[in-house]
C-alpha cells in the first residue's frame, strides 16, 4: 500500500532531471557541456575533445563521467579562463585547471550544489546548496599539479532554506550576488577576508513574483561596476542598480514572446526565463525563454538603463528551446544546448544539442535586425562535426525527443523552483524524512 504521505515527486526524487547546460572559456579557447553526470569538453583552439583527468579516479583513466549524480552548474573564470568548476547533486564542487584539464581540488558539500561563482581574479570560488547556504573556497593555497580531495568549503552567508538559484561576483569583485526561489535578489559585500564570513548586507532587489532563475552583469565606461540584470519565472527581464536595490526598468518578455501569461489550466505557469548571457559590453543580452524556440535579444541601453526588445531568433527547423547559453569575450558567438540529464522512452541515456548564433555584438545589432539567417549550420560553427560529436554524443537526433526534452525541462523546473504548499500532517511527515535530521540522531 503506498504511504498517503508521499506525493509522486517524492516518488520520483532519485530519477530528477537536469537541464543540460553550456559553459565557454571568455577567450574562445574551449567550450563546455554538462549533461547529467557527464562533463564533456572541447578544445576549440586545437579542434579536438578534451580528455579530463580527474584526480579521484584510482584506475588512472580519463572518463567524460566526472561525477557521480547531475551537474547543476558549470563556470570558467571571468578573466583568464585558467579555473573551471563543476559541482552538482552528487555534493561534489571540482575544480579544474583548464591549461591540463586536471581537477586539482575536490571540495565537499553537505548539500547539493546549485550554483557556483568563481572571483575575476580566481582567488576565490563560491558555491551555493539548495538549503540556502554560500560557501567560499580559498584556491591560492591549491596546487596545479597535484588534486586535493575532501576539502571543505567555509559558510559565509545563508538565504535560510530556500533555494539559491544563481551566484555572481559583481565585475569589480566587491559583492557577491545570491537569487533564491523565494523571488529574492542578495547583494552582500565580499570581505577582504571571506573566511570570516560575508554578514554586510549592501540590498536587495526585490520586485519578482516568481523564483528568480539567473543573473547576468551588464557593464560599460558609464559604469564600470555594471548594472544587474535577472531572469524570473514571472516572465520578465528586470535591470537594477543592485549597490541600492532600485529597479530600473522591466521586459515583460513572455508577452513580447506572444505568451499568454497563463492558459487558465490549473498549475500551469508562465513560460520561465531559464537563462541569460550578455555580450563584454552589455549592449545586447541574450533570453532563453520556456516554449520559445529560440531566442529572445534584448538591447540594452546602460547610459540610458533600459531594456528592449531587439528581435526574436526564431529556430523553427527544429524544437529546439535552449536551457543554457554561453559567449565569450573575444568571439561573435553565442552558444546554446538544450538537453536533459534523462528522458523516459529514449534510447539516449542524456540528451544534448547544441546550436551557435554569430554577430553576437554590439557592431553587428544592424546586421542582426536586417538579416534572419544569423544562426549557423551545424557545418559552419567551430569545429564542426567533431565539436557536436564530443559535447552532443552523437551527430543527429529526432525532433520528436527534443519536442519530449523540452517538456520534461519545462517540469522539472517548475517541480524543483516552485514551492509546494503541503497539509501540516505532510509536512511532518517530511521533517521525519529529511538526511540531515537522520544524521543529528546518529
Amino acid at each position: 500500500m503506498e504511504d498517503p504521505n508521499i506525493d509522486d515527486g517524492d516518488q520520483n526524487r532519485e530519477t530528477e532531471i537536469a537541464p543540460a547546460l553550456i559553459a565557454v572559456h571568455p577567450a574562445h579557447q574551449s567550450v563546455a557541456v554538462a549533461v547529467g553526470s557527464d562533463l564533456r569538453v572541447f578544445n576549440l583552439q586545437e579542434g579536438c575533445a578534451v580528455t579530463l583527468g580527474d584526480g579521484d579516479d584510482l584506475d588512472g583513466k580519463s572518463s567524460t563521467n566526472v561525477h557521480k549524480d547531475s551537474i547543476r552548474a558549470i563556470r570558467y573564470g571571468a578573466n583568464n579562463g585558467t579555473l573551471f568548476v563543476s559541482a552538482g547533486d552528487d555534493k561534489l564542487v571540482k575544480i579544474w585547471a583548464t591549461t591540463t584539464w586536471r581537477c586539482i581540488s575536490t571540495v565537499v558539500s553537505e548539500k547539493k550544489v546549485s550554483a557556483v561563482a568563481i572571483r575575476s581574479d580566481g582567488l576565490f570560488v563560491c558555491f551555493a546548496d539548495k538549503f540556502g547556504v554560500v560557501y567560499v573556497v580559498d584556491t591560492q593555497g591549491i596546487s596545479g599539479e597535484q588534486g586535493s580531495t575532501n576539502e571543505k568549503g567555509i559558510p559565509i552567508l545563508s538565504h535560510y532554506c530556500s533555494i539559491i538559484t544563481s551566484l555572481e561576483f559583481s565585475p569589480d569583485s566587491r559583492f557577491i550576488i545570491s537569487a533564491d526561489r523565494d523571488f529574492k535578489i542578495r547583494v552582500s559585500v565580499f570581505p577582504k577576508n571571506p573566511l570570516d564570513g560575508a554578514h554586510e548586507i549592501q540590498s536587495f532587489c526585490l520586485g519578482h513574483t516568481e523564483f528568480v532563475s539567473c543573473l547576468a552583469f551588464v557593464f560599460g565606461q558609464d559604469y564600470p561596476q555594471g548594472l544587474l540584470i535577472s531572469g524570473s519565472g514571472d516572465s520578465t527581464v528586470r535591470l537594477w542598480d543592485f549597490t541600492c536595490g532600485a529597479l530600473l526598468d522591466t521586459c515583460a518578455v513572455g508577452t513580447e514572446a506572444g505568451y499568454l501569461e497563463t492558459d487558465g489550466k490549473e498549475g500551469e505557469c508562465r513560460p520561465a526565463v531559464t537563462d541569460l548571457c550578455a555580450t563584454k559590453d552589455g549592449s545586447l543580452v541574450a533570453v532563453a525563454l520556456q516554449s520559445l524556440p529560440g531566442i529572445m535579444l534584448l538591447s540594452c541601453d546602460i547610459s540610458a538603463r533600459t531594456l528592449s526588445v531587439l528581435k526574436v531568433v526564431s529556430i523553427s527547423e527544429d524544437p529546439f528551446i535552449p536551457t543554457s547559453l554561453g559567449s565569450g569575450s573575444l568571439k561573435q558567438f553565442l552558444w546554446m544546448v538544450m538537453g536533459v540529464s534523462s528522458l523516459q522512452g529514449s534510447d539516449l541515456a542524456s540528451l544534448a544539442r547544441v546550436r551557435v548564433l554569430s554577430g553576437f555584438s554590439k557592431s553587428n545589432i544592424a546586421t542582426l535586425e536586417e538579416h534572419k539567417a544569423s544562426l549557423l549550420d551545424d557545418k559552419d560553427i567551430p569545429g564542426r562535426e567533431l565539436v557536436l560529436q564530443k559535447l552532443q554524443g552523437t551527430l543527429s537526433i529526432e525532433k520528436e525527443v527534443l519536442s519530449s526534452a523540452a517538456e520534461a525541462v519545462k517540469t522539472a523546473m517548475r517541480n524543483l523552483l516552485i514551492k509546494k504548499h503541503y497539509p501540516v500532517e505532510k509536512r511532518e511527515y517530511r521533517k521525519r524524512g529529511r538526511n540531515d535530521r537522520k544524521n543529528k540522531q546518529r
